[in-house]
């Protein structure tokens, strides 16, 4: 069991790596999260955090990076999930409140998901008056990905492969929940996307949203963001169908 001063090391690390892309050493916990311990100290607790799987040693740097079981009880314990600020959800408002249809207002939630993440943004609503059941799907902001090259290494060409296909990432949102669901790593079904995480959520029948990038993500925003998008194209399309 993770004891409360290991998680806090835990999340000052993830917080230094997601933020900076280096490796976190003890001196730069002690010196930047005022945590209270000495580095002796934090050496001995992220020694076990290594040991129990939580975060490893890229190479032969001194520093340590999360694994996917170290995002994983990270997102596990986020208490709170960091708010918007002001001037995005008035972005949030702005950018939706010019849509004329369905069409544009899916169009227009992928974009707006992608700038403010910063990572591949994909909006999935059925089509309306469809008899066949077929859906409707944006996809925005790809040229994230490139700017993650250090982040998933060769594993780019696979992960722009599925994207294109789009038959992967429709079965993926799929089974979005009604709440924000992360996915992590290793735990994404198709082998090609576990280098990425999935931020995703359902806002209405057969309709979800979220964001793909690599594991390296601001977990905290990128679910803050996805909430307040699908909450708003929501409100759309429930004030559209009065």
């Amino acid at each position: 069991m993770t004891s409360d001063r290991r998680l806090e090391i835990l999340r000052a690390i993830v917080d230094e790596y997601v933020q900076t892309q280096e490796p976190v050493g003890s001196k730069s916990i002690a010196e930047n999260h005022s945590l209270g311990i000495s580095p002796a100290t934090i050496r001995n607790e992220m020694a076990v955090l290594e040991e129990e799987g939580l975060i490893t040693q890229p190479h032969t740097s001194a520093g340590r990076i999360p694994t996917d079981r170290g995002y994983r009880l990270f997102v596990d314990k986020l208490s709170t999930v960091k708010p918007l600020s002001a001037a995005e959800r008035r972005a949030i408002e702005t950018f939706l409140e010019g849509a004329h249809d369905l069409d544009d207002v899916v169009k227009r939630s992928a974009k707006l998901l992608a700038d403010i993440t910063k990572q591949v943004a994909v909006v999935k609503y059925p089509k309306i008056g469809d008899s066949q059941g077929r859906e409707m799907m944006a996809i925005s902001g790809t040229a994230n990905l490139a700017r993650s090259g250090e982040d998933l290494g060769n594993n780019l060409s696979p992960i722009l492969e599925a994207l294109e296909e789009q038959v992967v990432l429709l079965r993926l949102l799929s089974d979005a929940h009604s709440t924000v669901h992360v996915t992590i790593g290793s735990e994404q079904p198709d082998s090609s996307l576990q280098t990425t995480s999935l931020v995703t959520v359902g806002y209405g029948a057969d309709a979800s949203l979220g964001i793909l990038g690599p594991t390296r993500m601001d977990y905290a925003g990128s679910m803050a963001a996805v909430s307040a998008v699908a909450r708003y194209v929501g409100r759309f399309i429930t004030e559209g169908n009065k």
